[in-house]
């Protein structure tokens, strides 16, 4: 026996005596899908245009060598990365990561034949894809508006986008046999103290529901609604605050979007999974890591990150709560981004699993509260990593930091070589 499966046999043996059933916990991971998001590999650029995006809405720092140039190379960097993540997941595109043939085609007309590649690429590799509106780095949000603009041809041009969107999103669905999350996020406000807050909302609530006019079966997608607090230019009135979507999506019947980074830097979205199960049938989760502000720092297994794994396993919510990445880091060589916050959120949702929940929950309830917080405490320590370990081996990944020397030489044969 090797000294990774005796570790593991040992660290078994430890939680089946707190009433832990590891092996049930490591089939109920192999089955959740972690959506990445590819715009960590090219910087939010896109392909819509050789020039890059047209001004601000989304800022990437870093200038970390061997961005993806192509869809094609774009589509090898994540193969590269699934590589290196144990399960099977999906892959997250915007829309501006169309393959266009080197023609321009604005986003009111974009189309399904543009995105047949992704589709052909996911379905070869058994992967999901979701798909989002670019509602942002656009001639037509300059002024920072879009679904919300009171100049009416412009609010009916990202109108237009969004419908398109979703006829994407459902060719994706129905090509591919898995349902498509559309997420919507608009980046809509002011930099200062707006006059009126009440006419930019009903505005964005009108555009919403004509993108949303046609039905579509949720087999093949579903749309997602995401709020945020503030934004660059947007510090003093955000149209699409959390309230507005809430509202919005429990009207509407609607997926909500809770995004890490889009509340006060001191709240935190794994305290509100609980009350918003309640009045929403699914969540979509854009896991992120922000610093001071809503920075897109690459997701680490910290506290914050553990606290969302145990509020989704411990309220049974992993069959209503969709988990995607949102964040884009280009001072570090970004498969390793990608590879590094995804392992962490599988990681946070193993340790949850590996929980003595039912017990926690009864100490709880006969008001032991001491020894419901000392096992908490004791948790901490169980042989977590023997498990995890394990786990990757069996997926067929590398082991503990052995996924690094992996990353590293596709750096020197591939990455390297990009300009």
């Amino acid at each position: 026996m090797s000294n990774l499966n005796q570790a593991f046999e040992l660290a078994k043996e430890r939680y089946a005596e707190i009433g832990v059933d590891v092996d049930a916990a490591l089939e109920k991971l192999a089955t959740i899908k972690i959506s990445l998001q590819c715009w960590q590999g090219d910087d939010v650029c896109g392909f819509e245009s050789t020039a890059g995006l047209q001004g601000g809405g989304i800022l990437a720092t870093g200038n970390y060598f061997g961005k993806a140039r192509t869809p094609e190379e774009l589509r090898d960097d994540a193969n590269k990365a699934f590589s290196l993540i144990p399960g099977k997941h999906r892959l997250s595109i915007h829309a501006i990561y169309l393959d266009n043939g080197g023609k321009f085609i604005d986003r009111d007309e974009i189309e399904p034949v543009h995105f047949q590649g992704w589709i052909d690429w996911a379905k070869a590799n058994g992967l999901g894809l979701d798909f989002n509106t670019t509602f942002f780095s656009h001639a037509k949000a300059a002024d920072g508006f879009t679904l919300s603009s009171a100049n009416e041809e412009i609010r009916k041009f990202w109108v237009r986008h969004g419908i398109c969107c979703r006829n994407i999103a459902e060719e994706m669905g129905k090509q591919l046999g898995t349902t498509c999350i559309l997420n919507h996020w608009m980046p809509d406000g002011y930099k200062d103290i707006p006059a009126d807050r009440l006419a930019p909302r009903k505005r964005m609530e009108q555009s919403l529901d004509e993108i949303c006019a046609r039905p579509i079966d949720p087999k093949y997608t579903r749309d997602a609604v995401e709020c945020k607090l503030f934004g660059i230019s947007s510090e003093s009135y955000v149209v699409g605050s959390h309230e507005f979507f809430m509202g919005y999506a429990i009207k509407n019947k609607k997926i909500l979007t809770l995004d890490s980074g889009h509340f006060h830097p001191t709240e935190t979205i794994s305290d509100k999974l609980s009350s918003i199960s309640l009045f929403v049938d699914e969540i979509l989760l854009h896991v992120s890591r922000g610093v001071r502000w809503d920075s897109d720092h690459v997701v680490i297994w910290n506290d914050d990150l553990k606290a969302i794994g145990e509020e989704i396993v411990r309220n049974n919510l992993l069959d209503r709560v969709h988990i995607g990445l949102d964040y884009f880091d280009a001072t570090i060589n970004r498969i390793a981004a990608w590879t590094i916050g995804t392992r962490a959120v599988l990681k946070s949702l193993l340790m949850a699993l590996l929980e003595p929940i039912a017990d926690l929950r009864q100490w709880e309830l006969e008001g032991d509260w001491t020894r419901r917080l000392a096992m908490m405490e004791e948790l901490r320590s169980m042989p977590f990593s023997s498990v995890w370990d394990y786990y990757c081996e069996k997926q067929g990944v590398p082991v503990g930091e052995k996924w690094i020397e992996s990353m590293k030489q596709y750096e020197n044969e591939v990455l390297v070589k990009r300009s």
